[in-house]
């Protein structure tokens, strides 16, 4: 007799079959209900158990420092009791700590970590290695420079070190770091011509003033520092130590800016151009390098992406006024928005300000959406074509998606955070360069760490990394846990490119869901998408039914968040969901398309003033791969709008 009994569980039973890949995808995280953690666990006793072996074997003729008997003595115990209670407590703790893990969690750019990093990291820490060069950091250091190539193969750049325009690519504590290394790199490529002409070197094609050496464009500047680094090989020692330290004397990084610019009167101090979508660490960044601020110029944008329209008329206006542009920098994934900017127009627009005089770089800000560029890649490394790509999605990606995405490998460098789509541990961002001899204008000789290497062999040149990199420490460990990670999932569509699949698909889902819900609650509340989303992050905006006031849309969103943020004061399990805020700012958006987004939620324009100049929108980061569970057929997406609908009804029936 079949059981009739009703399920004590509130889930259906699985509604059809896995999707393609998710068996392999069950493997790669500790999982929302720490499912893995057999896993995990035989991995780091195995290779704790290894560590030490390796230890005990390293001259095991020499005897144990600390005596067997030592666990018994009242000193050892109490140092141990003291360390347990700490780590108790510590543990205790913790357990406040937001839960990433979970698909219940689409707050900021955060979620599970994968397993081969983790489990790298893990095992790698106890061997301590400082990537700031091989004497303290011997296969590390190798690791990240291999990293590098892994990442600059997603992108499209070179990736064969035997190339001489192989790319080049290290790790950082984050992307705002690696944003400061694109400045960096670009105002030495940019400055190095200028002080080459002021050395007064020998004809090799320096051009003929300063506003023409100062606006070559990278691959220029490149190719004149390889035939002055080739002529310097043809000199003797002692020449060529006096041309060295001839134009030493004349570099930007020697002078300073102030003194530099006072030599070269008729050069402006080079703007970076960004959409108002920018991170706030470009403002940052060219504070610290002394560029000052205001050199800031940010593009106005069209449905929260550069316009390239605008672009062309900043550029446009900067070769009249004889302003000098550092570099155009692309936002490849909003950290509010998720928005892709239109690299393609960029490359273009540089190639057709360069023929007009007027050079520059381009740095792409692929600190969120940089690993979606696995979605585009097939195993061999070759671009999918556009209808290869979307014959997995319902709309993704759109056609101006798909070509930013096939224009990165013509862009110059490129900021990645691993520690965001990749799924490893914080301290993993990334910065990576197109053409890696640029970096010989970056280094930085210290006798007592760094060796004089063979610039023509790519892996010694790098042994020695500290040379070319902000930091004068760094953990390994992380280097360990990127490239392992990419060693076990290549970065592909078929590999990697699993997880971000299963993400795009719930940020369908979650848009499709989204228009349901705004039917289902019109009445109650007047709810819309904003702004289509071109990656796995959805914003949504709400107004309370009958309300035409801005400042009480905010407010009521705002209590509304209430229940939707982490809060110390409460315990983590009375928390449905998570998720974030955002605002949609006039000067950011336009006044265009705030006004679509505030009639679409029946809000007067007229109430907007100079102290309420923006709309609060709720934000989601839906990086979960179990957000749609396959498994047990739910859809937290589903679970969400419902907890959404019920706490709506009951704000407004207060």
């Amino acid at each position: 007799m079949p059981n009739t009994l009703p399920s004590p569980y509130p889930f259906p039973p699985p509604a059809h079959a896995p999707e393609p890949g998710q068996r392999m995808l069950d493997a790669c995280f500790l999982g929302p209900y720490g499912e893995n953690d057999t896993l995990l666990e035989k991995l780091v006793v195995e290779f704790l158990r290894d560590h030490v072996h390796w230890r005990r074997n390293f001259h095991p003729e020499d005897p144990p420092a600390i005596p067997t008997s030592a666990a018994q003595h009242p000193e050892y115990l109490a140092l141990e009791a003291r360390m347990r209670r700490e780590l108790h407590q510590l543990s205790a703790a913790l357990k406040q700590s937001v839960p990433f893990h979970s698909p219940r969690y689409i707050g900021h750019m955060a979620s599970d970590l994968l397993l081969p990093g983790l489990a790298a990291q893990i095992l790698a820490l106890p061997y301590n290695p400082n990537n700031v060069s091989e004497d303290a950091a011997p296969i590390t250091v190798q690791l990240e420079v291999l990293a590098g190539l892994q990442l600059a193969r997603m992108f499209g750049y070179p990736s064969d070190p035997s190339r001489p325009d192989c790319a080049f690519g290290h790790l950082t504590s984050g992307g705002t770091l690696a944003n400061y290394q694109a400045l960096r790199m670009a105002v030495a490529l940019k400055a190095f011509p200028v002080a080459l002409r002021a050395a007064g070197v020998p004809d090799m094609g320096v051009p003929g003033d300063d506003w023409q050496a100062f606006n070559l464009a990278p691959d220029a500047a490149i190719a004149l520092l390889v035939r002055w680094q080739d002529w310097l090989a043809t000199l003797g020692e002692g020449e060529r130590r006096r041309w060295r330290a001839r134009f030493q004397e004349q570099r930007l990084e020697t002078l300073g800016m102030f003194e530099f610019f006072s030599r070269h009167p008729g050069l402006k101090v080079p703007q970076v151009l960004a959409p108002v979508t920018a991170h706030y660490s470009w403002s940052k960044g060219l504070k610290m390098l002394g560029l000052g601020r205001a050199q800031l110029r940010l593009v106005a944008t069209r449905g929260m992406r550069m316009d390239a329209a605008a672009l062309r008329e900043a550029l446009e206006q900067c070769e009249r006024e004889r302003q000098p542009v550092l570099m155009v920098v692309a936002v490849l994934g909003s950290t509010e928005y998720g928005t892709i900017d239109p690299v393609d127009a960029i490359v273009q627009a540089r190639s057709d300000m360069a023929a007009r005089g007027l050079g520059f770089g381009i740095h792409v800000d692929a600190a969120w959406g940089g690993y979606l560029a696995t979605l585009f890649r097939n195993p061999d490394g070759s671009l999918r074509g556009l209808d290869e790509v979307r014959a997995g999605y319902r709309d993704f990606p759109q056609p101006e998606v798909h070509a930013a995405f096939a224009a990165l490998a013509e862009t110059d460098s490129v900021t990645v955070d691993p520690h965001k789509l990749g799924y490893l541990p914080y301290g993993t961002g990334a910065f990576v360069c197109r053409d890696h001899r640029a970096t010989a204008l970056m280094s930085e000789q210290a006798d007592y760490v760094f060796k004089q290497g063979d610039r023509d062999d790519y892996m010694a040149r790098y042994r020695q990394l500290g040379q070319f990199i902000p930091e004068g420490s760094k953990a390994g460990a992380a280097a360990a846990a990127v490239y392992v990670t990419h060693r076990v999932l290549p970065l592909d569509h078929a590999n990697f490119g699993l997880m971000p699949r299963q993400t795009v698909l719930a940020a369908e889902a979650f848009q499709e869901r989204a228009q349901r819900f705004a039917d289902d609650m019109r009445g109650v509340v007047a709810a819309t998408v904003p702004f289509p989303p071109d990656s796995n992050l959805v914003c949504l905006a709400l107004n309370p039914h009958g309300n035409r006031d801005l400042a009480n849309a905010n407010a009521f969103v705002r209590r509304l968040y209430d229940e939707l943020r982490c809060d110390p004061q409460r315990p983590l399990q009375v928390k449905q969901f998570f998720s974030s805020i955002t605002t949609l700012q006039r000067a950011m958006v336009g006044e265009a398309e705030l006004h679509r987004i505030l009639d679409a939620l029946g809000i007067d324009p007229a109430t907007m003033d100079e102290d309420n100049d923006r709309l609060v929108i709720l934000r989601h980061t839906l990086m979960n791969p179990h957000l749609i569970d396959h498994e047990n057929g739910i859809s937290y997406i589903d679970l969400y709008f419902g907890y959404l609908e019920a706490l709506l009804q009951g704000m407004t029936s207060r």
